[in-house]
């Protein structure tokens, strides 16, 4: 049977997301909750598409031994660990402790499971820290990934231009996320789907079927794609592209740094 919204859930849901106060205040409760779901209803969601497109990521920042990389919103550290390797140092940040936990976790095991004789790998940093307000200097990373971090900011244009900031000029911003569709007919069964399979995976794995509504309801209030490509040449960055992933249901972005003067020459807001 697919569970039904409680009388005023979801109102009461998209009034609380809908200040950057409030939706700060509710991803924080939300993603502590989640995190040792958090995989399993990433590959669930994307049907198991979800790898597949991190790899494409990483292909696409063409890493090198010279690169310095932050990933943000790094979770269990998907795109750091996959980065680490390649880069001349790695640091993921993520505002929730428990995903860094398991990211440690996981890393300890990993290297646990290396032979005697493998080769030593890029050390990784992991910080507890929020995108808003970045404890990094300016123009630190020559490289900034982010899967799934954008749409979940309470503000998105200070997340961008905080990202801009820690950026070198020339550095590469590589953001994988969902979309929100343009088309009305779309966008409706699209969340209408996220709706009813967020609220069984919510019953079956804790109990309560609003806890994957954020999802759904984080989306009607994404600028999407096409407006978070906007909001990265507004801040500053330059050659920005939309790769479409999914038949256009998800997005990978892809934009360039540029010197803190070149903002001037963005368009207007």
């Amino acid at each position: 049977m697919i569970p039904r919204l409680r009388s005023g859930q979801v109102p009461r849901l998209r009034a609380t997301i809908s200040t950057p106060e409030g939706k700060q205040r509710y991803v924080r409760r939300l993603f502590g909750t989640i995190a040792d779901r958090y995989d399993f209803i990433t590959r669930a969601l994307s049907y198991g598409q979800d790898r597949r497109w991190k790899r494409r990521l990483i292909a696409l920042a063409g890493i090198t031994a010279d690169d310095d990389v932050l990933d943000l919103a790094c979770g269990t550290g998907d795109l750091l660990f996959a980065a680490a390797p390649r880069a001349r140092s790695a640091v993921g940040l993520d505002v929730t402790l428990r995903m860094l936990e398991l990211a440690d976790r996981r890393a300890v095991k990993a290297r646990t499971a290396l032979p005697s004789h493998a080769p030593r790998r890029t050390p990784h940093h992991l910080v507890q820290g929020d995108m808003l307000h970045l404890p990094f200097a300016d123009g630190r990373f020559t490289l900034v990934t982010t899967g799934y971090g954008l749409r979940n900011v309470p503000d998105l244009a200070q997340a961008i231009a905080e990202i801009h900031r820690v950026l070198a000029p020339g550095g590469r911003l590589l953001s994988l996320d969902f979309n929100r569709p343009a088309n009305a007919f779309v966008r409706a069964v699209y969340l209408g789907y996220l709706t009813i399979v967020g609220s069984l995976f919510g019953l079956a794995l804790h109990g309560d079927p609003d806890t994957y509504r954020y999802i759904p309801e984080s989306i009607r209030g994404y600028p999407g794609a096409a407006g978070v490509a906007r909001l990265l040449e507004q801040a500053g960055f330059a050659h920005v592209q939309v790769i479409p992933l999914l038949g256009g249901l998800m997005a990978l972005h892809i934009a360039t740094g540029t010197a803190p003067n070149a903002r001037a020459t963005a368009p207007a807001p």
